[in-house]
């Protein structure tokens, strides 16, 4: 018990401390300010190409969104994610080696792969992972419930992309963690193919008219993104459509994409949305304390 009480304080300091080096030390893999070089970009980029032409540059809860890009990436892990998780995984190694003999998870070894090997690899293996897992947010009801923070959004823009609640980051984190542990990555890996994930993500969300030609069936874009937002889901898909993160190549394979007009105009959201709580913390605890009378 006295290890894991260490864990729990050497994650708060050692956050703390990461958390410092990052704003006032910048590196080529800083975070901080890769999530703001990039948001400026795909910003200027709405202000002057926008799809929309009618939507305000500061468009409706764009200082929300705003503020759960900090939150959700920096702060939440601040205040509790990052002792949990790293109470979580010590625990779940001390289970294998106290089951099962196992010291080690690795069962693929990539090392020794060219590196443009490991990268395309971590990508569509997270990708696919978050896949499966996205579809499930909308199919299970009470991960649903935790989803709708993300569907809340009405007008849709760059910074929609990291408006989610927090729970999402625990169930995303903890299915992702056994089968790419499986498989030896660097953390150099993983900031890699996260800054290109929170690019691509921007962009999906963001007010640009853009598909990327054959690309869009490879690759997520703004004008297929904006269909999963759509307040009216056709019949044929009452739970959802076009779940793609990064890549929509599975969303074609497996028959969940769906784009059937433009889309520039439809009105976002899900039903009940009325209802729905309006400012930070009373999403962040919905639904713990659930107000939505309508589900």
């Amino acid at each position: 018990m006295d290890s894991y009480v260490q864990i729990v304080r050497d994650s708060y300091t050692g956050y703390w401390d990461y958390l410092l080096r990052e704003i006032l030390q910048p590196h080529w893999g800083n975070y901080f300010y890769w999530l703001l070089a990039l948001s400026v970009l795909v910003w200027s980029l709405e202000l002057i190409i926008p799809w929309r032409k009618g939507q305000k540059a500061f468009r409706r809860d764009f200082w929300l969104d705003a503020f759960y890009m900090l939150f959700n990436f920096f702060l939440f892990s601040l205040v509790v994610y990052n002792a949990l998780s790293n109470v979580a995984v010590n625990a779940f190694n001390d289970f294998l080696h106290w089951a099962f003999g196992i010291e080690n998870l690795v069962a693929i070894e990539v090392n020794s792969w060219p590196v443009w090997a490991q990268l395309l690899t971590l990508f569509i293996i997270a990708d696919f992972i978050q896949w499966n897992v996205h579809r499930m947010l909308h199919r299970v009801p009470w991960l649903w419930e935790f989803h709708k923070v993300h569907h809340s959004v009405k007008e849709m823009g760059f910074a929609a992309h990291l408006r989610f609640h927090w729970m999402e980051t625990i169930v995303y984190k903890s299915v992702q963690y056994i089968p790419l542990a499986m498989i030896g990555f660097g953390i150099d890996d993983f900031i890699l193919v996260h800054i290109f994930t929170i690019l691509i993500g921007h962009l999906n969300h963001a007010n640009l008219n853009w598909s990327y030609g054959p690309l869009r069936y490879i690759f997520n874009n703004p004008k297929m993104h904006i269909w999963h937002h759509s307040k009216a889901l056709p019949a044929s898909h009452p739970y959802g459509i076009n779940f793609g993160l990064s890549l929509s190549v599975w969303d074609y394979l497996f028959g969940t994409a769906h784009i059937p007009h433009e889309g520039r105009d439809i009105e976002l959201g899900f039903e009940g949305d009325h209802n729905f709580p309006k400012g930070f913390l009373r999403q962040v605890t919905y639904p713990l304390f659930k107000v939505d009378k309508d589900h």
